[in-house]
């Protein structure tokens, strides 16, 4: 009776009223409605501080990279009800290393480092990585229950396969993302492939960067992707030569052009080509090439400038370590050079157009998607003779036209929290949106 008269409107009201008889069943409906009114209050005071989703993103190290950027774009997305983890599987070691994590954590994104080294060769310490990544997964599943999980490249996807088969139990209801940066997936690898594959096949989890990345993926492995395209941001713009003191052969004069080449020294990146045109125009006063990457190719480059000088040849090219914050200071060069032999769908180009920078590039998947259908700057298949012709306009070109061709372009089509909205749309969804 006393909390009956506790919670009786009467009494609350302070108004008195005559004694009435209430029956069992009546105490029991009034208790009942008086737990759930305060249950629903304190409920609605938690989910005011709840934060509604915790989104854990996966990438191969802190360092230089497309795929690395993508996942600090979306993480840095400000959107309420939203915190972002970002996670590597190998340990980064980069100059780039401690700059990248200090804008992640500016932006209130928290970072978990790896204690697995960084080493590649033959992608046998990425597969190591990945078998040893489930007890470490399993502590983050079960200190901070993620309600997604958004992988991007190869090992963060075979190391999230092989958590789903240690402990399957522990994916059941949480969603999974991953993005498909690439055209080429698991070269020489095809078992691997149909493994991760099939896995993230069944989550519905694959969305496409790319028309050419879809299109590959689909022809390979008979899924088609939904497309989120990349975003990039216009960024304020410093002065390069003069902000690194450079004391080298470059004095930036109006007599000629200077070509910037950015990004890892592998493969994909064209570095063979890029070395056959910097022979091609050894000693041209009319350019000045700056390298700025690492990469196993680094010691080619190397001797492809050692052989220039040994001929006697001006040297007109310097390789310069990764240039962090690159897009703060793409209006110091006067055009981006980018021979690649494939691409997912190049941050870089989008970030030079975006930032008034023009590319001289191949017309490979994934690049040619980044620039304007009649983009006269292309070369094809990474033919020589196209690279030559092109070179030998650039003096007498209309750059300004060029730049604002691919800026309006770029401005179109891609933009940094049109992506972020998608993917977050996509992390809250149950059916396919895209």
């Amino acid at each position: 009776m006393t909390l009956l008269y506790q919670i009786s409107p009467s009494h609350h009201n302070n108004i008195p009223t005559p004694h009435v008889n209430i029956s069992p069943q009546q105490h029991l409906n009034i208790i009942s409605q008086h737990l759930n009114t305060t249950t629903s209050q304190h409920l609605n005071i938690i989910s005011q501080h709840h934060i509604s989703m915790r989104t854990f993103h996966l990438i191969t190290h802190f360092s230089l990279g497309g795929a690395e950027r993508v996942a600090a774009n979306i993480a840095e997305s400000q959107t309420h009800g939203m915190e972002y983890h970002v996670v590597e599987i190998m340990r980064g070691r980069t100059a780039y290393t401690p700059k990248f994590i200090g804008e992640l954590e500016k932006a209130g994104v928290r970072c978990h480092r790896s204690w697995m080294p960084d080493v590649s060769f033959h992608f046998l310490f990425e597969r190591i990585a990945a078998l040893l990544f489930p007890l470490r997964m399993l502590y983050i599943m079960l200190r901070w229950r993620p309600d997604v999980i958004h992988t991007h490249t190869e090992t963060p996807d075979l190391a999230l396969y092989v958590f789903s088969r240690v402990f399957p139990r522990m994916l059941r209801s949480v969603k999974i993302v991953r993005t498909i940066h690439n055209t080429r997936l698991w070269t020489g690898l095809p078992r691997t492939a149909q493994w991760v594959e099939t896995f993230f096949k069944s989550r519905n989890a694959n969305i496409a960067i790319s028309d050419s990345v879809r299109d590959s993926y689909a022809e390979r492995f008979g899924e088609v992707a939904p497309i989120i395209n990349n975003g990039v941001a216009e960024v304020e713009q410093k002065d390069y030569f003069n902000a690194q003191h450079s004391t080298n052969l470059n004095t930036s004069t109006p007599q000629h052009l200077n070509i910037l080449f950015a990004g890892r020294l592998e493969p994909q990146k064209g570095v063979v080509v890029l070395c056959k045109v910097l022979k091609m125009l050894a000693g041209d006063a009319r350019f000045f090439f700056t390298i700025a990457g690492d990469g196993s190719q680094r010691t080619l480059v190397e001797q492809t400038l050692a052989e220039i000088a040994a001929e006697g040849k001006p040297l007109n090219a310097e390789l310069v370590p990764p240039i962090f914050g690159l897009a703060g200071y793409m209006q110091s060069f006067d055009y981006l050079f980018m021979p690649s032999e494939f691409e997912g769908l190049s941050m870089l180009s989008m970030e030079a157009s975006l930032n008034r920078l023009p590319v001289i590039a191949n017309a490979c998947p994934g690049l040619a998607d980044t620039l304007p259908a009649n983009w006269s700057l292309l070369a094809h298949g990474n033919n020589i003779d196209d690279y030559r012709r092109i070179f030998n306009l650039l003096p007498t070109a209309n750059r300004n036209a060029l730049t604002q061709q691919a800026y309006a372009f770029a401005k179109e089509r891609f933009s940094v929290r049109t992506m972020q909205e998608r993917y977050e749309a996509w992390y809250k969804a149950k059916r396919s949106i895209c």
